[in-house]
């Protein structure tokens, strides 16, 4: 469900804070835990760290992310690979005759 139109895009101040202070060349990294903040057009050119649970994702934001979320540009699960013990031999038989040996 979608917020309130009269309400607003939610963008947390702290981030409008620290952004206000950064001059826009300026190469520093935002660190930030709000991934629910919608990307506004102040934000374009910056980068943030966004927490993923564990790390900081550095994220650039560009002209296209502008109303997306932060959240959405840092995953929080890493996918592994699909298959266990009969794609590790089939990977391992196909690996000598990629390579032309």
């Amino acid at each position: 469900m979608s917020r309130s139109s009269k309400k607003g895009p939610y963008v947390d101040q702290k981030l409008l804070e620290k952004i206000s202070k950064m001059k826009s060349g300026d190469q520093a990294v935002i660190k930030t835990w709000s991934r629910a903040s919608e990307i506004s057009p102040e934000m374009v050119g910056f980068t943030f760290g966004v927490h993923n649970g564990k790390d900081f994702i550095p994220v650039r934001i560009s002209e296209e992310m502008i109303g997306h979320r932060l959240g959405e540009f840092s995953l929080t699960r890493k996918f592994v690979r699909h298959g266990g013990k009969m794609q590790k031999e089939l990977e391992q038989k196909a690996k000598p005759t990629a390579t032309g040996k």
